[in-house]
């Protein structure tokens, strides 16, 4: 069965219609500044939510289907919750989070972790138009839970509303300042949620160090993205991932291996590897292409200029990419570790030099100390040569190092003659 299915989605990857042809335009132009591709972003967020909404629903990213059964049975809806599920799977996020959902979109996810987990979380968007259609979903929601006449939501002092055992809120923020919004709040996040929304950043770098500022130590980044093919040739990239780099308003993608570097970069540390996914997700193209043919869709994305179209048209490409395989989709987690505890050993000090009175010796024979001039501490050294190590040291009547040869013993004779010593002292 999934061989039949790969090769119906080869048939129908480039599959044209009436419409498409109509509106043709070329594709895979290249964007002009950074900034212009943002300022781009959230014009189209803006207005497009709303088809989002009526197209996708409450979820705005893919459906996953993990078996030939759900792909056979399951709606997008419930492959949507079921990508939510997954990526809960991989991270362990535990209930009652705290959650910071970066391109919440029109909020579908945050209240489902509010209101299935318990968590508290904070949605934040780019787009004004996606924050309102976020609240009043949200308010929408938290009214049906409430029993009586009296519907009347109010959000807290923070701005949360209330959902099921949980609460959300929403915020106007473009995601590469969050870091600095939210300093006053760093190292208290449970977790980040970033749900296909960081392809769209242009500094992908920055958001893993603002995640790694922002999470408690312990607390994860979970993620779902889509990614170019590693090592492709200049036409697969070119037929494949420019015209979805430009339709979908994409600064370049990045390999699954790229944000996994971005991460351990910024102090992160993968917490579930990198689960590609490509081919459990790419049915929700297939369904998308079938709901965009609506004449009046693309009416309105014509009178929207190039980039309307162009979005639509990147729909086939899109399909086009998962099936050849140089475009993917995968499901990453990473955690903000604690810092290695590191201990301070005092330095031990030690004696420079070895008291040799201690411990004291026996006192030496007698006829040493009973005439001549005073020499050394007999004690120090005796200490320093204990006993005649030899036979022909005894006879001379002095102490011998443990290895000091008969020239030695002569000079040592000698010296005492020089200074006036008797020669057996």
């Amino acid at each position: 069965m999934a061989a039949v299915a790969s090769q119906t989605t080869q048939t129908r990857q480039d599959e044209v219609t009436d419409l498409s042809k109509q509106y043709d335009t070329p594709m895979g132009l290249a964007h002009s500044t950074m900034q212009a591709l943002k300022d781009r972003i959230k014009l189209h967020y803006d207005l497009a939510s709303d088809y989002y909404l009526n197209l996708w629903g409450e979820h705005i990213h893919h459906g996953y289907w993990a078996t030939d059964e759900a792909k056979a049975k399951d709606t997008k809806e419930v492959a949507q919750v079921n990508l939510i599920r997954l990526l809960l799977e991989i991270s362990k996020v535990s209930e009652g989070a705290r959650v910071l959902d970066t391109g919440c979109g029109i909020g579908g996810t945050s209240r489902f972790l509010a209101s299935e987990l318990g968590c508290t979380v904070t949605g934040i968007t780019i787009s004004t138009k996606q924050v309102e259609m976020a609240t009043r979903l949200t308010k929408a929601e938290a009214a049906k839970q409430i029993q009586g006449d009296d519907k009347t939501i109010t959000p807290d002092a923070d701005g949360f509303i209330a959902l099921g055992k949980g609460k959300v809120r929403f915020l106007e923020l473009d995601a590469e300042k969050m870091g600095e919004y939210f300093a006053s709040d760093a190292g208290t996040f449970d977790a980040v949620w970033i749900s296909e929304a960081l392809s769209h950043f242009p500094n992908k770098a920055l958001f893993f160090q603002n995640a790694f500022k922002v999470l408690k130590q312990g607390g994860k980044l979970v993620l779902a993205d889509w990614f170019k093919g590693e090592e492709l040739n200049q036409t697969q990239f070119d037929n494949d991932i420019k015209p979805i780099e430009d339709g979908m308003l994409l600064p370049p993608l990045c390999t699954q291996p790229d944000y996994v570097k971005f991460a351990t970069d910024a102090g992160l540390k993968v917490f579930h590897e990198p689960k590609d996914i490509s081919k459990d997700v790419s049915k929700t193209w297939d369904i998308s292409w079938s709901l965009v043919q609506n004449p009046s869709l693309w009416a309105f994305a014509f009178s929207q200029g190039r980039d309307g179209i162009a979005f639509l048209q990147a729909f086939r490409a899109m399909r086009r990419g998962y099936s050849n395989g140089s475009f993917r989709y995968a499901v990453i987690s990473f955690q903000n570790t604690p810092a290695p505890v590191i201990t301070t050993v005092r330095e031990q000090s030690y004696p420079t030099s070895i008291d040799i009175s201690r411990p004291q010796p026996p006192p030496p024979p007698a006829h040493l100390l009973s005439s001549g001039p005073v020499r050394s501490d007999p004690s120090k050294l005796m200490a320093t040569y204990p006993q005649p190590r030899n036979q022909r040291g005894s006879e001379l009547g002095i102490l011998v190092p443990p290895r000091m040869d008969i020239d030695e013993l002569r000079i040592s004779k000698t010296e005492n003659r020089i200074n006036g010593w008797p020669p057996n002292a």
